[in-house]
């Protein structure tokens, strides 16, 4: 929990308040079944402007239409966080219709099967099948799909980067890891433990990974311990400083930068894992959506040299 309203003074003053109640966090072996009993009290009716879909191969999908769109347009494909092992695509739909609408994109959000009842490769080969079929779309522009996901989301994010790489059936267009689940070894690091963070803290952070991870080659299921990075589409990379994940994020968008990929860190001082969700009107949380939109909607404008 909160240690008794007592906050870090380097908390950012806009999240200063809400940290003061913030846990810890929110997913323990002891937690699980409580948080995924909260999680299925979301979304009991589906609104009107969010189609639910099963894919033929099981998966499940959130599709998010654009207002007045015209022709093939841009895509995204969205992975929600929780750790590897809760949440659901439903908690979401709000963050979803807004990249839908500022991006006038067809946005997809992807309900992929969570560990440890299904670990790796599972949850990524969900996620895989939904890009393979967001890009068939006739509403979309195959040439301009970009992927997506927060926290552990961000993790499969990544990790799709690559197979989609590997594969090579999807040219994604871009990457956008929000504070991504990169490395399992930071679980292994006791100079993370600290009073500033919310929400998610080192011992949540091994629990989710060897959840995950089962009895999988780590080198391969885990982005960070990946040693090829090159050929993979840009990057965007926002972490806050005081989020476990800070030192792992920004580790990962520099040595994509050596390999060639370019990548655009967005570092924000005082904030803590998740905070643009807990606080998400408050002005630092809309700048650093505002600044996720400017990254993909560079990444979705049209080639040039493609006109010529």
């Amino acid at each position: 929990m909160a240690d008794n309203g007592r906050v870090p003074s380097d908390v950012h003053p806009q999240l200063r308040r809400i940290a003061r109640f913030a846990p810890r966090a929110l997913v323990t072996p002891r937690t699980l079944s409580l948080m995924r009993a909260l999680s299925r009290l979301q979304g009991r009716r589906d609104p009107d402007d969010v189609e639910v879909l099963t894919l033929t191969s099981g998966v499940g999908v959130r599709l998010y239409r654009p207002a007045n769109a015209m022709g093939p347009g841009p895509a995204l494909l969205w992975i929600h966080g929780g750790g590897y092992v809760v949440g659901r695509a439903v908690q979401d739909d709000l963050l979803c219709r807004r990249f839908a609408r500022a991006l006038g994109a067809t946005v997809a959000s992807v309900e992929y099967r969570l560990a440890p009842e299904h670990p790796y490769p599972a949850p990524l080969e969900d996620c895989y099948s939904a890009l393979t079929w967001l890009a068939q779309l006739p509403a979309v522009d195959r040439a301009r799909v970009a992927i997506a996901g927060g926290s552990a989301g961000g993790g499969l994010a990544a990790a799709l980067a690559l197979l989609a790489r590997d594969r090579g059936d999807v040219p994604v267009a871009a990457q956008l890891l929000v504070y991504p689940m990169l490395d399992d070894r930071s679980a292994d690091r006791s100079e993370l433990d600290n009073d500033g963070y919310r929400l998610w803290n080192r011992s949540s952070n091994q629990f989710g990974w060897d959840a995950y991870l089962g009895d999988a080659d780590r080198n391969v299921a885990v982005p960070a311990r990946r040693e090829d990075l090159s050929g993979l589409p840009p990057a965007w990379i926002g972490v806050g400083t005081l989020d476990l994940f800070h030192d792992e994020d920004l580790s990962y968008g520099a040595r994509l930068e050596a390999a060639g990929v370019p990548c655009e860190v967005h570092v924000v001082h005082g904030a803590f894992h998740g905070f643009d969700a807990v606080a998400a009107k408050a002005e630092v949380s809309q700048s650093f959506f505002n600044s996720q939109c400017a990254f993909l909607q560079n990444a979705f404008a049209p080639d040039p040299a493609e006109s010529h």
